[in-house]
């Protein structure tokens, strides 16, 4: 009885999700080179990976992987307190660290479990949070596994920000305030110095995670340098899993706030170390990023090209989102694309939110101009021209 009322739950969860044009399923893709993925039988133009320098086809990149694993095993063995901190970690954290300018790093697992970690070892019931609208699905996580009392600021809003620290600061302990430095489904970036110039005032802890801006943001060294130098921002999270090109996440900042983490973040504490190929991957990748910033801020030089041919205002990072509004709509378009032997993957809610389904465009360093021109052209000529006029 039992099974057949959660299967009975389960199912009608979905059908009401598919009546929606929201269920979501895996469709088996294999990526076939940089910028190209094959589905069923298919070879398509992928404008939809985060891969953003195709780091993870690198030939020294790869080459790293395979020396990692040929000299450490394929996995770490253990979580890094006990016998899972293989020597590649600390090399990566001390990278990472200069990188971000800051005085000490740690790696966790993934950016989801980075967000989950760091967030409630900062905070809780005593404490407060302030956080964008639009942050990452993980920074909410976080957010509600610490107990905090939190406050949701509107995108990119200073002046609501400030309201909500001027009414609501002097009521909790400490306060940390969250946003990502780029949206992942906007593109856009955080106001970063006028975040870090609020958190001063108030006496609260900035933190910004920066997954979709390492690497191909100021000079590769992410959100908080698109100014040419370092902005005040203390706790610098992000990921290994775009453009660095493997997998894991990070967090950058001084040397007291690392080695708390080290005690105290339960999701580094109770996690199997990354394997050592991942970690040597992503040395190996810091080494291409730094050795050429020029080809570290080609995806948004391509984004820009996509936007210039459609009348779009310049693109902020390699993201750029077309709204679309409708869920089948969405589909209809993305599948429109596909058939033209493009892959662009339509989000939809609660991923965005409701009325707001996009097809989601990412640029990377090897996408060849001619083929981000005649995707320029379908999309001008067969969606929005036709948006238009209906």
């Amino acid at each position: 009885m039992a099974r057949e009322t959660l299967n009975s739950f389960a199912q009608q969860k979905l059908d009401d999700l598919e009546a929606k044009s929201l269920r979501r399923r895996f469709v088996d893709t294999d990526r076939l080179g940089p910028a190209l993925a094959g589905r069923d039988g298919k070879t398509l133009i992928s404008f939809c990976c985060n891969d953003y320098l195709n780091l993870s086809y690198h030939p020294e990149v790869i080459q790293a992987a395979q020396d990692a694993t040929a000299r450490y095993g394929v996995g770490s063995g253990a979580s890094r307190l006990v016998t899972g901190n293989h020597p590649l970690f600390r090399q990566l954290e001390q990278r990472l660290a200069k990188l971000k300018q800051a005085e000490d790093c740690i790696i966790f697992g993934s950016g989801y479990l980075a967000n989950s970690g760091i967030v409630p070892t900062l905070v809780g019931p005593k404490d407060l949070i302030f956080i964008d609208e639009l942050a990452h699905a993980c920074l909410f996580s976080g957010t509600q596994l610490s107990g905090a009392r939190h406050f949701v600021f509107h995108h990119n809003d200073m002046g609501h920000l400030e309201d909500l620290l001027k009414t609501h600061r002097e009521t909790g302990g400490h306060a940390l305030i969250l946003t990502d430095g780029v949206f992942s489904m906007d593109g856009d970036l955080a106001p970063v110095e006028a975040l870090a110039a609020l958190a001063k005032a108030y006496d609260a802890w900035l933190m910004t995670d920066d997954a979709h801006g390492i690497g191909v943001l100021g000079e590769g060294r992410g959100s908080s340098f698109v100014k040419g130098r370092k902005i005040d921002v203390p706790l610098q999270m992000g990921t290994l899993s775009k453009a660095i090109g493997g997998y894991g996440g990070y967090l950058c900042a001084d040397q007291p706030v690392i080695d708390l983490m080290r005690t105290r973040a339960r999701t580094v504490i109770y996690s199997t170390g990354l394997p050592p190929a991942v970690i040597a991957a992503a040395l190996k990748a810091l080494d291409v990023i730094e050795a050429n910033p020029e080809f570290a801020a080609s995806p948004l030089k391509k984004a820009n090209r996509f936007t210039q041919a459609l009348g779009l205002a310049n693109a902020q990072s390699p993201i750029v989102p077309i709204v679309m509004g409708d869920a089948d709509v969405t589909l209809a378009a993305s599948a429109l694309l596909e058939r033209e032997g493009f892959l662009v993957t339509a989000i939809r809610p609660p991923t965005v939110p409701t009325g707001t389904a996009r097809l989601r465009f990412t640029f990377t360093a090897e996408h060849r101009d001619e083929d981000i021109d005649r995707l320029a052209t379908l999309v001008k000529e067969k969606i929005l021209i036709k948006r238009a006029a209906e």
